[in-house]
């Protein structure tokens, strides 16, 4: 049974070139020329590979079943998907994004990047979920934004999603001014909320990302969701284990479960400590190179 996917590639770019053909009359050339053109009219890598291994799998089944003596997809690597390097800002491009995007929106830049945690995360998040004298943030749903606007309650990503998170101690200052002057009152208060008092949309916030990002000088394509690639990066690089990071961002697989241990409160805060002597560092360093007229808001440590 083929998934929806899989009737996607067919309809869109398999049947379009093969479907009035004969079994036999799919042949090697002419599965070259229908892939060279694939790429060059949808410019898809990713979906043309994807296509691709489709084709073959279904020429496989067709030379056991003997109606045809040989595949002709033998294009070696054309069903390989190589993904696009994630993308990783520094912390004094993390600190510039916080800094551009304005002070109500600052705070999520922060927590995108060294929480790490998931826009739809963040979008569930409530006063009660905050312990800010202990510096923690538990996440315990998500609320992903439909077409319509309206948000969608309901469980994390993954069972792993669900999870306390440390926040490392320069953050302090941040998560308490935006508690004072933006979160929405009341325990079940919403943690981040609009202009106007409501829960904020994505197609307002994207705006908010696209000015800053531009600001900044990061690439088009750098997404907010990118930030959290920044957090995973910085925590390994200040000693955090895979199965260290895999906690913190709440992450999860049947193979993870069988592979990583857990990773305890304490050791999550020996992380988040980690993470805080890490960026400050590395402010520092920025700081000092960027001379005497460099000047960096108070609040940002």
């Amino acid at each position: 049974m083929l998934a929806s996917s899989d009737y996607d590639l067919l309809r869109v770019h398999i049947f379009p070139a093969f479907a009035d053909l004969d079994l036999d009359e799919i042949t090697a050339p002419r599965v070259r020329e229908w892939r060279t053109e694939r790429l060059r009219a949808t410019g898809a890598k990713t979906t043309v590979a994807k296509a691709y291994r489709l084709v073959k799998a279904i020429m496989e089944t067709a030379v056991d079943d003997e109606l045809i003596s040989r595949n002709p997809c033998r294009i070696k690597g054309a069903g390989k998907e190589s993904a696009a390097e994630r993308r990783i800002a520094t912390v004094a491009q993390v600190d510039a994004l916080a800094n551009a995007i304005g002070i109500r929106w600052r705070l999520m830049v922060y927590l995108g990047a060294y929480g790490p945690m998931r826009p739809e995360e963040l979008a569930g998040l409530r006063r009660r979920d905050v312990d800010l004298d202990n510096l923690l943030i538990r996440v315990r749903v998500a609320e992903p934004e439909r077409t319509n606007g309206k948000r969608a309650p309901g469980e994390t990503k993954t069972d792993a999603g669900v999870r306390t998170v440390v926040l490392p101690a320069f953050l302090h200052k941040d998560l308490r001014r935006h508690l004072d002057w933006y979160a929405e009152k009341g325990p079940d208060g919403l943690l981040f909320i609009g202009e106007k008092g409501a829960a904020f949309r994505r197609t307002s916030f994207g705006r908010k990302w696209r000015h800053a990002r531009a600001v900044v000088g990061l690439p088009d394509g750098f997404r907010f969701y990118d930030l959290r690639h920044t957090g995973h990066t910085l925590s390994t690089r200040s000693g955090a284990t895979l199965k260290d990071t895999m906690v913190r961002a709440g992450q999860s697989s049947e193979k993870a479960a069988m592979i990583y241990q857990h990773s305890d409160d304490e050791r999550q805060r020996e992380v988040a400590a980690g993470l805080d002597d890490m960026v400050r560092s590395e402010r520092a360093k920025h700081h000092k190179g960027a001379g005497p007229h460099h000047e960096q808001e108070s609040s940002a440590g």
